[in-house]
């Protein structure tokens, strides 16, 4: 649980680093640069550091639609670093916390990518409803 806390806040510290540099020298070129700078440190971890405990590209083993995870992100680091300037830190934020537990929520429904499935029920749906609420009080 502390590595998901410890991760949100450093997706609000990075989406706000992004959004600065991007005013700088453009979202997309922002999104670039983040993701060169990205693969360089994780270079350095894999190769210098010996950081890697299983083969970096298991191609025969999981299906392509798995690798589309990297482009993905391309996606989400472009859409935070627009979204900030236009609304702020918080507002993004709730936004992007909103999306991510609705769609948290299908994906275990439907067990979908091949993790296991996690109905919900009335318990998750009024959780999701309160959260939707906090979110559209903190936006106003």
């Amino acid at each position: 649980m502390w590595a998901a806390f410890i991760s949100g806040i450093l997706m609000a510290v990075q989406g706000s680093l992004n959004a600065v540099l991007s005013k700088a020298a453009g979202v997309i070129e922002a999104t670039f640069i983040v993701h060169v700078i990205g693969t360089m440190g994780l270079a350095i971890g894999i190769f210098a550091f010996r950081m890697n405990k299983r083969a970096l590209f298991p191609l025969p083993s999981v299906p392509w639609y798995i690798y589309l995870g990297g482009i993905i992100g391309i996606f989400i680091v472009y859409l935070v670093a627009m979204s900030i300037p236009e609304v702020g830190v918080s507002n993004a934020t709730t936004a992007i916390i909103v999306g991510q537990v609705l769609t948290a929520l299908i994906i275990d429904h439907l067990g979908a990518f091949g993790l296991e499935t996690s109905p919900f029920g009335i318990q998750q749906v009024i959780g999701l409803f309160l959260l939707a609420i906090g979110a559209k009080l903190l936006l106003k």
